[in-house]
């Protein structure tokens, strides 16, 4: 209850002191101070408190008050409470409000409605409560003093908590190769928490913290299915440990046409550069890894970097990204690190319903890998050298809004990794396309999704024996179903060919339904 509120009430106990003086005060507070209510009301006549009645002593008191000071206050549900024992500070709370109250009287000229025997009784009070109307005053003092700093130092008037919860009940089958096909029905969770504040309301801070319980990587360990292509979308291994996930801060620049990004925590080159598919959404998106966006943009495995987006015109954006691993290590730091890679894109939307855009990336890795955690191993690791190498990659993407109903969505891309040892390379290509219907069956908010691609490959190589021989192709099909605006219930599977793009190993097949929680 705020002190505004308990005054509201306390004036209605200290007008009945008024006419009755010898009621008893408790010196220490009591259990029962919880139980005040938290929304009292003024009340114009005696009879609209139901617990007070004709025959009660203290009837006519309280009408008396009502008529001549009008300061008496009700409960919400009608009633007075006229029994509940008070502490002195409360007491001398309501004293103070009841003085108030005289003070306004005589200001308005209404000083004949004062009685000389509520004059004398009043003097007493303020004589005998002397020092708790003292101390109120100081506190109520500091308190303004305090709230005055606080405003003062804040650094946004707006602190947003949001975030999803995604439960996955999902199972497998087939894949024996290339693991050993023994895939259990298993029940994983993603929690996801972020708040969100502003300095300046052209900038924003966000902090994420994230928990996860997929254990030894869900369907992708080698007693299940042993590959990449078979990850969940939101599969994390936090041990149901509460982790920071995302630390970055954004603002605003060059008349609000650019946007630069510093993210020293969970940063990725799609921290800055669109993905440019509707499906990036662990939670409402696709239900694998591989199919919410092109996996050229995870190069890396970053952690940490910053970057500018450039809104150069309505129908072009300019995207640069940088980022390394390690980047808070004095050792390797934003410059020297063994992993980084720098990422250039352009978006081109012609019209309201078309957005096109071309990405380059430019990458270093002491191992040659590329680490996008899809695809076939051989692509992952550039074949397995394991030497320095200086990576170079392409990537295209459509989104087409053909009707308010129905998206499709293309992306492809290619990658080329130079050893700097050996003079080895490694080729590998990926693509995907999607369509999405919206509100397919008149519900607003739902989205079926049929998906197609082909995860990471490599295709071929200069002094490359790791090669892929086989074709791997990735079915995806969902059904969103949005129950309310902040549960979503997914239903959906996919269907992974010759995983690994080996032609003998046998085909995944993964079923999950996927309850996501958003607030």
């Amino acid at each position: 209850m705020s002190i505004y509120q308990k005054l509201i009430f306390l004036v209605s106990v200290v007008t009945l002191w008024l006419t009755f003086p010898n009621i008893k005060v408790n010196a220490e507070p009591t259990p029962s101070e919880s139980d005040i209510a938290v929304n009292a009301e003024p009340v114009t006549s005696v009879s609209q408190l139901s617990d007070i009645q004709p025959n009660d002593w203290a009837f006519t008191a309280l009408q008396s008050l009502i008529e001549r000071y009008g300061i008496i206050a009700g409960y919400p549900d009608g009633t007075f409470k006229g029994n509940r024992p008070l502490t002195r500070y409360e007491f001398a709370a309501g004293l103070q409000a009841a003085l108030d109250k005289i003070n306004q009287l005589v200001a308005t000229g209404l000083q004949e409605k004062i009685s000389q025997a509520d004059l004398e009784i009043l003097q007493k009070l303020q004589t005998e409560f002397a020092a708790e109307l003292t101390t109120l005053k100081g506190r109520i003092d500091s308190l303004e003093a305090k709230t005055s700093e606080l405003t003062a130092q804040q650094f946004s008037t707006t602190v947003r908590l949001g975030g999803q919860v995604i439960l996955g009940l999902s199972t497998g089958a087939g894949g024996k190769p290339p693991g050993k096909g023994e895939a259990n029905t298993i029940l994983t969770q993603l929690t996801q928490l972020q708040l969100v504040s502003s300095f300046t309301g052209k900038d924003r801070l966000r902090l994420a913290l994230v928990s996860g319980n997929s254990i030894n990587d869900s369907f992708g360990n080698v007693t299940a299915f042993n590959t990449n292509m078979a990850r969940l979308a939101w599969q994390a291994d936090y041990d149901n440990q509460l982790k920071l996930d995302s630390l970055e801060y954004r603002i605003a620049g060059l008349g609000d046409r650019m946007v630069f990004t510093f993210k020293p925590v969970g940063f990725s080159l799609s921290s800055v550069l669109s993905v440019n598919s509707p499906y990036a959404d662990a939670g409402q998106g696709a239900i694998s890894l591989f199919a919410g966006s092109t996996p050229l943009l995870k190069i890396g495995a970053l952690d940490g970097g910053l970057g500018f987006d450039w809104l150069m015109s309505d129908k072009i954006r300019l995207q640069f990204a940088y980022g390394t691993r390690t980047s808070s290590s004095s050792n390797q730091g934003l410059f020297g690190a063994d992993h980084s890679a720098l990422g250039v894109q352009l978006l081109y939307k012609p019209n309201a319903s078309l957005i096109t855009g071309l990405a380059y990336v430019n990458a270093y890795a002491k191992d040659g890998q590329l680490d996008t955690g899809t695809g076939s191993a051989n692509a992952d690791t550039s074949g397995g050298l394991n030497e320095p190498a200086q990576i170079n990659a392409v990537n295209a993407s459509i989104k087409w809004q053909m009707t308010n109903n129905l998206v499709l969505s293309l992306w492809g891309g290619a990658v080329v990794t130079d050893f700097l040892k050996s003079n080895a390379s490694a080729f590998s290509t990926t693509y995907q396309a999607s369509l999405g219907f919206y509100d397919p069956f008149g519900r607003k908010g739902d989205l079926l999704g049929l998906i197609i691609g082909q995860p990471p490959k490599l295709n071929d190589g200069d002094l490359i024996a790791n090669l892929d021989r086989g074709n791997s192709t990735h079915y995806e099909v969902f059904y969103r179903y949005l129950v309310n605006d902040h549960i979503a219930i997914t239903p959906g599977f996919f269907i992974v060919t010759d995983p690994g793009h080996i032609s003998r190993n046998n085909d995944i097949f993964i079923g999950t339904i996927r309850t996501t929680f958003s607030f």
